[in-house]
């Protein structure tokens, strides 16, 4: 990894990283958002959001998201068929995440302009659509510990304790740190020449 790569836009939130897979495995494939056959395609789906994170730069993550918010309007305008569960919480985390770009330095939230009218649409059709449908992929996704919008709960933040919203509807075992906060870690470890606070050298 580059000593010139920059960081920043690993500082938002890991949700992204948890909730995505497996919801734009089911937006991928048609598959339901639920059971051991969307196992696989999340499996894939998260290692390539892992690599990403772990090589990419804030422009290809934006790429990928780009796909992920087209993937997401398609099923809300209608031009494709899709789990509108899996889409609403596809539709949900990257609007939240584009959302919170304005805190970072840079150009990312003026690049998503366009995405987050895009999104703020897709996820009132979507929330519309499943309103008052019992028992759908949005509403465990909303009941989840941590997942976007579960009441009392704030962002999740830290290493997972328990699989939260998507993961949990599919039966994804809990997750280890995101690989967001491995990169950072691994760049904010102190070389054995600096100083520590009492003179010492570590």
């Amino acid at each position: 990894m580059s000593g010139r790569r920059s960081l920043v836009w690993l500082g938002l939130t890991p949700e992204p990283e948890r909730e995505l897979p497996p919801a734009v495995a089911a937006l991928r494939t048609g598959a339901p958002d639920a059971g051991a056959e969307a196992r696989g395609p999340a499996a894939a789906e998260r290692r390539r959001v892992e690599r990403l994170i772990l090589h990419g730069s804030e422009r290809s993550w934006l790429r990928y998201l780009a796909e992920v918010t087209e993937l997401v309007t398609s099923v809300a305008d209608g031009t494709a068929s899709g789990d509108r569960g899996a889409a609403l919480v596809a539709g949900e985390v990257v609007l939240d995440h584009h959302r919170m770009l304005i805190g970072l330095p840079g150009s990312g939230y003026d690049r998503t302009a366009r995405d987050r009218s895009a999104l703020e649409t897709a996820v009132r059709t979507l929330r519309a659509a499943m309103a008052g449908t019992p028992g759908t992929a949005s509403s465990a996704a909303a009941a989840a510990p941590g997942s976007p919008g579960s009441p009392g709960e704030g962002p999740t933040t830290g290493s997972a304790a328990t699989a939260t919203g998507a993961e949990q509807r599919i039966g994804l075992p809990p997750r280890a740190t995101p690989a967001r906060q491995r990169v950072r870690a691994a760049a904010e470890v102190p070389s054995a020449d600096t100083p520590t606070p009492n003179g010492d050298r570590t």
